[in-house]
């Protein structure tokens, strides 16, 4: 049977719900409300908030304050520590060895940033232009490399330039370069730091090439065709249009490089700590020996203040210069 429904008649509303208010979030199961549900968002973050204030704003406070106070190893063990103010950064910035090891640290972090962001952009410009099969097979390798973990990378890098059982000397010797054989790499200060640049360039490369890759696949392809369309070569796109497209996160990833060589540590402390001599003492080794072999934990602490002051000089004028670029004021 067939119910026709007159058109001009009114349709009657449908029942509330009972319990009052149909609002959503209002009373009944909408969440809490009153006070409780003012302050509801600031509960559910709050334990996140306490987890980085305890892993990172407590050392770093206490990092400040040991630094401001004579803290050897008898105050260490007596907690009788006796403040002195900036004496120690005092001593720490009139020693002309820490003046060399400023000056290597930042060498070290050009070195690994301009190797790192040239390679990683070549890389992802290779990504870019391969099919599906290589692809996959290049990103794999690079997820993998990135994978590993810095400890067992670094020792494997340690038997590859081992002087009697490394396979780069056997290598060499085999290609007829008969200097190399049982070529102590480590013993030389250029070598080793040429090592350790390496190592760090391999660790590193494969995250910035995935971050970029993924940029320049948010690149609009008419842009390319319309620019091929007009004659344009492979280094204008790249220059005029690709650059410009992938900035944002191509700045990104060279502030977090910059920070990541900056404060590298274990793999120079694994792999040399920090010699020969101090040909690859940076400001965290320098730190660390300070506070460990001199038992001078004030200097450390002071060292280590000053190394996070200097990065965040270098970022700040770095993203200075990025804003004045933009024609934005910071």
């Amino acid at each position: 049977m067939t119910v026709v429904r007159d058109a001009d008649a009114p349709i009657a509303p449908l029942p509330r719900p009972a319990g009052g208010s149909a609002r959503p979030g209002r009373g009944g199961g909408g969440g809490p409300v009153g006070p409780i549900g003012r302050i509801w968002p600031y509960l559910l973050i709050a334990p996140a908030i306490l987890g980085m204030l305890y892993l990172l704003a407590y050392p770093l406070v206490r990092t400040v304050l040991i630094s401001l106070q004579d803290f050897q190893l008898r105050q260490l063990i007596q907690g009788d520590a006796r403040f002195v103010g900036l004496r120690n950064y005092e001593t720490l910035l009139t020693d002309a060895q820490f003046w060399q090891v400023v000056r290597r640290t930042f060498l070290f972090m050009a070195v690994n940033v301009t190797l790192i962001m040239l390679l990683a952009t070549l890389v992802a410009l290779v990504i870019e232009r391969l099919g599906r099969v290589g692809r996959i097979a290049v990103l794999s390798a690079l997820v993998l490399t990135w994978a590993m973990p810095v400890i067992a990378a670094t020792t494997v890098f340690q038997w590859l330039f081992h002087s009697e059982f490394g396979i780069v000397n056997w290598t060499l010797q085999q290609l007829g370069f008969t200097s190399f054989d049982r070529y102590p790499w480590f013993a030389h200060g250029t070598a080793a730091f040429t090592i350790l640049v390496v190592l760090i360039v391999w660790q590193s490369v494969p995250f910035a090439a995935i971050t970029l890759y993924s940029a320049l696949v948010t690149v609009p392809t008419e842009l390319y065709e319309s620019a091929r369309i007009d004659g344009a070569s492979a280094r204008r796109i790249f220059r005029a249009i690709t650059f410009p497209m992938i900035r944002p996160i191509f700045m990104l990833v060279f502030s977090l490089e910059v920070i990541w060589t900056f404060k590298a540590f274990v793999q120079i402390w694994v792999m040399t700590n920090g010699g020969p001599g101090d040909a690859t003492t940076i400001l965290p080794v320098y730190a660390v020996q300070t506070a460990l072999s001199s038992q001078r934990y004030d200097l450390g602490s002071a060292a280590s203040m000053v190394t996070v002051l200097m990065l965040a000089g270098v970022l700040v004028f770095y993203f200075r210069q990025m804003f004045r670029q933009e024609g934005e004021a910071l």
